[in-house]
């Protein structure tokens, strides 16, 4: 049904943890999906070949050599066996309400996206134990928040669907808001999963950007995803998402959360603007 793929980081200290948690819950999901790795970082061929994941090294980046958004989904959807497809990040956990959440939409053209919970996780989960995830989701009540609209961590639309999209730095900030204003302009659904799937973020530092958060989010590559992004009136978030999917099925979202978002962006526009204006002499 499904084919998840990703580009992971080094598979070093917490981040090997918290990578190796994430891919093995995608092995779990039933109907068993198809993982497509990319890149070639440290520890990624060892992985993939434990969890029998498909590999591909070989990948198109940016003089920094980080990979591009727009090489590994031309490349997921050439190389997927499922007729869905899905990008998500390498530190996220699904749990069982994934696929079935998904099974629940049935139109020929959509994006399915969804706010995550954040929690500290600092150790291997033990998926060997039958209530792994009843324990999970303990935890989740007592410690877990969730993320505010802005966290965008996974997307799962049909094979095909996106082609041309443009050269943006993995793990930089504005592509994936990008993601969600195409679609919202292709006039595809963009379906806001929150209520129906529980994606869990394993808290981590940013000691893999050398620059560390301050280079995530402002740094060149940063800069460079947000101009190929078109600016700031491109900046989307799950706020955006024009159609909510719960256990009781799909709805259209309440456009007060659209209307304030665009609200918001004009506001900010303002005040950007007035910043750059001289003032009069």
């Amino acid at each position: 049904m499904l084919t998840l793929f990703t580009t992971p980081k080094p598979f070093r200290g917490h981040i090997k943890t918290i990578q190796t948690n994430a891919i093995q819950s995608w092995t779990l999901l039933h109907p068993q999906c198809e993982i497509i790795l990319f890149g070639d970082e440290e520890g990624t061929a060892e992985i993939a070949s434990h969890f029998k994941a498909n590999h591909i090294p070989q990948v198109e980046c940016n003089e920094y050599g980080t990979p591009l958004i727009g090489s590994m989904f031309k490349l997921a959807q050439e190389t997927a066996h499922h007729p869905l497809v899905g990008y998500i990040n390498a530190d996220i956990i699904l749990l069982s309400d994934f696929i079935p959440a998904l099974q629940r939409v049935l139109w020929p053209a959509f994006l399915v996206v969804g706010r995550r919970w954040d929690i500290d996780i600092k150790e291997p989960v033990d998926f060997s134990r039958a209530d792994w995830e009843k324990q999970l989701r303990t935890q989740l009540l007592k410690a877990g928040k969730l993320h505010p609209p802005t966290g965008i961590d996974y997307f799962t639309f049909p094979r095909g669907q996106y082609c041309d999209i443009p050269p943006f730095a993995v793990g930089r900030a504005g592509w994936d808001n990008w993601i969600i204003y195409h679609t919202r302009g292709m006039k595809i659904p963009v379906i806001d999963a929150t209520k129906a799937i529980t994606a869990v973020h394993q808290n981590h530092d940013y000691s893999h950007h050398p620059a560390g958060k301050a280079g995530v989010w402002g740094g060149a590559e940063a800069r460079q995803n947000r101009t190929l992004a078109g600016g700031h009136k491109h900046v989307f978030n799950i706020h955006d998402a024009n159609w909510v999917l719960s256990s009781r099925g799909i709805r259209r979202a309440c456009p007060m959360k659209s209307l304030y978002q665009s609200g918001l962006r004009l506001v900010e526009s303002i005040i950007r603007a007035l910043k750059q204006t001289p003032p009069p002499g």
